[in-house]
């Protein structure tokens, strides 16, 4: 289909960006990569009077080690989370979760800014922002303000993000002690989004029980979630098979109501959950062991 007809302005600056957001009010939508926005248009399910596009705005594609964190720009396409030689060695579930989003296309042109704020329920990054406690970083006409990841994600296709800011860096920090991590998917076998996915990251004490753990789940209800209760289960115990499967169980049920489609019925994407975060804990306590 065509989408409809729109105004294209393509700003040079974050701050031309802001005050193009601030003339057109709601009327205006930004563009990243375009894998989102562009689809939606085309079937006219959004009609934005004015496209934004963010992509002539230098020093915003970046991967960067700073005060120990990994600064990630918000137009870092997914072939640059994939491919990059610091988060394979410092956050492997960046690249691992990034290498399993769509095809070669969608990560050659797709921006992790983008999906965080499109925030499609079957997207994979979210859940990653999640299990690293990552921190988003916006700007608008009233400066600069951070929102953690658990207060970013507010609803289906819904974030905190206000209509007049813009996401310029997401802030990840590294897991104290013996970390590993791990990312495991149900993809839709045509589009690739996940009906399920599971973002692990663990961290062991010296004696070997479970120092921190933080579990992120999408694809399985409207927006993604942390399992709160299964990481509070599993926190300074042992990781025996028996300890991650009863996490796992916990992790099953922080889904409220989980969605239902042609996809997949609310049992079994529940049941997803949990063989997959059984599955994600595993290998993440395998690889903070060494």
């Amino acid at each position: 289909m065509i989408p409809a007809s729109f105004e294209y302005e393509a700003p040079t600056t974050l701050d031309e960006a802001i005050r193009l957001l601030q003339q057109h009010g709601e009327n205006a939508k930004l563009l990243a990569g375009g894998h989102s926005l562009i689809p939606l248009m085309k079937l006219r399910l959004a009609q934005p009077g004015v496209l934004i596009d963010l992509g002539r705005i230098p020093g915003l594609a970046y991967i960067q080690e700073r005060d120990g964190s990994i600064a990630i720009g918000a137009l870092s396409t997914h072939f640059m989370l994939e491919t990059s030689d610091l988060l394979k060695r410092e956050l492997p579930l960046v690249a691992e979760a990034a290498a399993a989003i769509g095809d070669v296309q969608v990560r050659n042109r797709g921006t992790i800014g983008g999906s965080l704020v499109h925030a499609d329920p079957g997207a994979d990054l979210p859940a990653v922002v999640l299990a690293l406690g990552g921190t988003l970083v916006l700007r608008g006409p009233r400066g600069e303000r951070t929102v953690s990841a658990d207060e970013f994600f507010v609803g289906m296709l819904t974030t905190a993000v206000e209509p007049d800011e813009v996401l310029t860096e997401i802030r990840l920090p590294k897991l104290a002690g013996r970390a590993g991590y791990a990312y495991q998917k149900a993809p839709n076998p045509a589009s690739g989004y996940a009906m399920v996915g599971i973002a692990a990251a663990v961290s062991l004490a010296t004696d070997g029980t479970v120092q921190d753990v933080r579990i992120g789940i999408t694809g399985a209800g409207p927006q993604p979630v942390r399992a709160r209760a299964a990481e509070d289960a599993l926190r300074g115990r042992q990781p025996t098979p028996e300890t991650l499967a009863a996490a796992a169980e916990q992790a099953a049920q922080a889904i409220e109501e989980p969605m239902e489609d042609i996809h997949a019925s609310a049992d079994y994407r529940r049941a997803l959950v949990r063989v997959h975060t059984r599955r994600a804990l595993e290998r993440a306590v395998q690889a903070a062991r060494g």
